[in-house]
């Protein structure tokens, strides 16, 4: 059934994002880390669990999927209640699951913005996406995308190019755009090696108006759990606070870099980024709360 979001929010309510994740019991990247990211900047976050993983700063030990009807009844119990500005998806885990996403965002008549960013596995190697859940992804989620947000990985395995060089880009994002999705950002962090500068980590928003980049200091850090759930998460943030693509895919990389760069000594293995680093002065050990105001206008 086709349906409206009506908007009954209050004129001084914050926006509202979803994110459709699987949960990281260590609290560094899905889930957790995409409502950390939401509240920080400033919108409200709701959340619906596809998975339950038990991981830690080492890597996943372990991936419990939900059926595809618990996903069904939490979006039902969300779209019956709120209104919904911006929503992201990450861990999505089997084809049911995607199915079951893409049947929600096509039975409404004016869906909110969708950031897909295709979580096809950990950090550490592990499998979160099932492979023949890849082709359900590219066929029924992708084309309903307002941005798709793969890393150097993804986009090759989405896109079928290899990617060596920059000159490569061009053709990798070209062939996503195919796949439906209205823009496309591959992600800097694992873009190393031939012509790519060592010394930047730059991410390559990809529109029908062309490619454009958004290059950062490349930071030498273990702090990097959970960044693609993180940038993604901003992403969809600052477009449900209304930002058009470019400029939002700029704001959530600014703060993405910026809660890498005060990442969190936590954990032996990749650490959590500090997603709330606005609020503590960290440089001298100390964990004093400090009045800042949140990143953002």
């Amino acid at each position: 059934m086709s349906r409206q979001q009506e908007d009954t929010r209050d004129p001084g309510a914050p926006p509202v994002c979803l994110t459709m994740a699987g949960s990281d019991s260590s609290g560094g990247a899905g889930l957790q880390a995409d409502l950390k990211t939401m509240a920080a900047l400033g919108v409200y976050g709701l959340s619906v669990v596809t998975a339950v993983t038990a991981q830690n700063t080492r890597g996943v030990s372990a991936v419990f999927e939900l059926p595809a009807e618990a996903v069904r009844a939490q979006l039902e119990a969300l779209f019956d209640d709120f209104t919904v500005s911006a929503a992201k998806t990450g861990m999505l885990a089997t084809s049911a699951i995607v199915r079951a996403v893409a049947e929600r965002w096509r039975s409404l008549t004016a869906p909110p913005p969708l950031v897909v960013d295709p979580v096809l596995a950990s950090s550490s190697g592990r499998s979160l996406l099932a492979p023949e859940a890849i082709e359900a992804l590219r066929r029924e989620l992708l084309p309903l995308a307002t941005v798709l947000t793969p890393n150097r990985g993804e986009a090759e395995i989405l896109s079928g190019c290899a990617i060596r060089e920059r000159g490569d880009l061009a053709d990798a994002g070209a062939s996503l755009l195919a796949l439906g999705p209205r823009a496309v950002v591959i992600k800097g962090g694992h873009l190393e090696g031939g012509d790519f500068d060592p010394a930047l980590a730059e991410d390559f928003l990809f529109t029908d108006g062309g490619m454009r980049a958004f290059p950062a200091p490349r930071l030498e850090t273990r702090a990097t759990h959970g960044t693609g759930c993180t940038f993604s998460a901003a992403l969809c943030a600052w477009l449900a606070r209304g930002l058009p693509v470019a400029e939002a895919t700029g704001k959530a990389k600014a703060y993405l870099t910026a809660a890498i760069s005060h990442g969190l000594p936590l954990g032996h293995g990749h650490g959590p980024a500090d997603h709330f680093y606005f609020l503590s002065d960290r440089t001298d050990g100390s964990e004093s709360p400090r009045s800042r105001r949140q990143p953002g206008p």
